[in-house]
Parts: C-alpha cells; sequence; structure tokens
C-alpha cells in the first residue's frame, strides 16, 4: 500500500481492549455493553465503551 507521494503506510500494532477494574461497576457495566456490541457487529460502540473505560477516572 503506497502513501503520499509513493511513501508506504506504516501500521501499528492493533490496540488492546482496555480491562476493566475490579470492582468498578461502571467498568464492569461497559465492559459488558462492550461484549454485547461486538457480539451484534456494532464495532464504533465497542470503540465507544473502550474510550469511557480508558476515560474513567479511578483513585489509587
Amino acid at each position: 500500500m503506497k502513501g503520499r507521494a509513493g511513501e508506504a503506510v506504516q501500521l501499528g500494532e492493533p490496540v488492546r481492549d482496555p480491562a476493566p477494574i475490579d470492582g468498578c461497576d461502571v467498568c464492569e457495566a461497559l465492559a459488558r455493553e462492550r461484549v454485547a456490541a461486538g457480539a451484534v457487529g456494532d464495532r464504533s460502540k465497542v470503540s465507544d465503551c473502550n474510550v469511557e473505560i480508558r476515560r474513567h477516572p479511578h483513585r489509587t
């Protein structure tokens, strides 16, 4: 595959789905939504759930 001006396009490794934090109801609900969306092929919803899981604040 060629990019602009004949340059080769470089693709990176696919990003893994984030793991929900154990005991976090919000993360666990988003993970269930993600599984359901994946089961029906809704990759947009899967991506939305991944973003929400990554952005969900947790105390450390």
